[in-house]
């Protein structure tokens, strides 16, 4: 089960995503704090929820843990996707009214991923 982030866990796990390559919560901590006033123990705590619902793993360094994510940010977010579309009821009546609403950038991108991988079952 794909889990929606907080607004702190979101935060962390999109400067995770941005590095891309292990963080120690201090390098999170420091990075957060060009922005905000925010605890060490704070961050600490949200990165140990975020290894806990699966989307950090970690691995000891010293006396701290280093960190870094499970999957990429677009992953997640078809993960999230998925699960809604799953939990709609009737999801050809939630697709249609996904798809009407799509802007031109958006419909061109699914036509592009669509070329790229195509649904099981389709040939061209």
């Amino acid at each position: 089960m794909v889990r929606a982030l907080g607004d702190l866990e979101s935060t962390i796990m999109d400067r995770m995503w941005s590095y891309r390559r292990p963080a120690s919560v201090r390098d999170v901590l420091e990075d957060l704090r060009r922005e905000r006033e925010i605890a060490y123990t704070t961050v600490m705590t949200v990165m140990d929820k975020l290894h806990k619902k699966g989307l950090l793993r970690r691995h000891p360094v010293g006396k701290a843990y280093v960190y870094e994510t499970v999957s990429s940010k677009e992953a997640y977010t078809a993960g999230l996707m998925r699960e809604t579309l799953a939990s709609g009821g009737n999801q050809a009546a939630t697709l249609v009214h996904f798809l009407e609403r799509l802007s031109p950038e958006e419909a061109a991108a699914l036509e592009s991923a669509l070329r790229v991988y195509p649904p099981k079952g389709r040939q061209e």
